[in-house]
């Protein structure tokens, strides 16, 4: 699938989102919760507050219910109908040497299945095998960035505005004023709010598959919201821009290269394409394995090291004029962990792709995170304190990003 919602390293899932550092998620809870309350009105905040998440678990409550015959008949004749055939050579080079690279299951929303990931080991490539096809596209992604996940997506994309304002700074070096700027996934569009205070004479549009892109022109983050697929609607957009980003974007793409060719012919003579994605040669996508975040199975279909992006640039007629680990790098790898390894033990309990859950279901899951309280924090802090000093080293980043002109 090839379109984002402000893609991250760090998504949290339905039922399942991450706490505090992993997207900052809990400050827009707050921001709606406490609507209204204040010192003039200590007693009613408290009562609306309670009264506010009263009607917010009922109102899940009777999305979840009127989901489960949905996923139930989904389920009823297995997973096998989700995938492809297993492919026998890398997507990328066309070598037939492949390694198992990773095994593993849906750990964030928790849907049946089983995911395996291949290594070239002639180009390094990484990426889903079997891939899914359009069908288990749909079932995976569904409720994930749309439904029942919508609101805890949107909260933690909203939060991260100073992440977006670092990805904009980093063109400054190489464009002062940029005419327009095409960002590829935007989603809701929260980039392109951000970004204008860097360039703020700069027109933004955004383009992405989901509805969400079309709220986003409705509120005014992007100038032109673009519904569709980058590679079936570039012909409409050829040399139309001086900008073309692509901030976790690819990884999600069925035809990663198909997305490249695009953002050459979307971009005039001397514009700039800004790619971020996550780092397979990350040193902590090893030790960690199936626990680190940037997986994402079963959504995250290909990853690209950067050598490999670096060659097939420069073969499109691209200059990559820079490269950067550390600056994309989000210190979330073992705070992620922890808490995928939380939800593993004791998952989500509003789930509808799951069995309705029991009274002991429940105090398992309030058990598990409780006692995980201190690992969790400890995980913060180690991520914080010791790994993101570090992440330009050594090959800690769990993310890269390349900047390259259009010849």
């Amino acid at each position: 699938m090839s379109s984002g919602v402000e893609r991250s390293p760090s998504p949290g899932p339905a039922g399942g989102h991450l706490p505090g550092a992993a997207g900052e998620e809990p400050k827009g809870r707050a921001a709606v919760d406490g609507a209204g309350g204040g010192r003039g009105a200590p007693e009613a905040g408290p009562s609306r507050k309670e009264g506010n998440r009263a009607t917010k678990k009922e109102t899940r409550a009777a999305a979840v219910a009127a989901l489960r015959p949905r996923y139930a008949e989904d389920l009823a004749g297995g997973t096998e109908r989700f995938f492809e055939p297993r492919r026998a050579d890398c997507p990328w080079c066309g070598s037939a040497r492949l390694e198992g690279r990773l095994r593993t299951t849906d750990l964030f929303q928790h849907k049946a299945g089983r995911f395996a990931l291949d290594r070239c080991l002639d180009c390094g490539h990484v990426f889903q095998n079997p891939r899914l096809n359009p069908v288990g596209l749909e079932f995976y992604y569904r409720d994930f960035y749309d439904g029942l996940g919508e609101r805890d997506i949107g909260g933690l994309f909203a939060g991260r505005r100073r992440a977006y304002v670092k990805r904009a700074e980093s063109l400054r070096p190489f464009a002062q004023a940029p005419g327009n700027w095409l960002d590829v996934g935007t989603g809701h569009g929260h980039f392109c709010e951000a970004a204008r205070a860097v360039f703020p004479g700069t027109l933004f549009d955004g383009l992405d598959l989901s509805a969400g892109v079309e709220l986003a022109e409705r509120a005014g983050r992007v100038a032109r919201g673009i519904r569709g697929g980058f590679v079936e609607r570039v012909a409409e957009l050829a040399d139309g821009y001086d900008v073309v980003s692509m901030f976790h974007y690819l990884e999600h793409s069925t035809d990663p290269r198909g997305e490249l060719r695009a953002a050459h012919r979307a971009l005039r003579p001397g514009g700039h394409l800004l790619i971020e994605v996550p780092d397979p040669e990350s040193r902590f996508a090893r030790l960690l394995g199936r626990w680190w975040l940037p997986w994402l199975q079963p959504q995250h279909l290909h990853f690209v090291p950067v050598a490999n992006l670096r060659r097939e640039l420069s073969g499109l007629g691209f200059t990559v004029v820079a490269e950067e680990h550390a600056g994309p790098h989000d210190p979330v790898d073992l705070l992620g962990a922890v808490w995928l390894l939380l939800n593993a033990v004791a998952p989500p309990d509003d789930l509808p792709w799951l069995a309705p859950p029991g009274r002991l279901r429940r105090l398992l899951r309030t058990a598990v995170l409780l006692a995980g309280v201190p690992a969790l924090l400890a995980a913060t802090v180690l991520d914080r304190l010791l790994v993101k000093p570090l992440a330009g080293r050594g090959r800690l980043a769990n993310a890269y990003r390349v900047l390259a002109r259009r010849d």
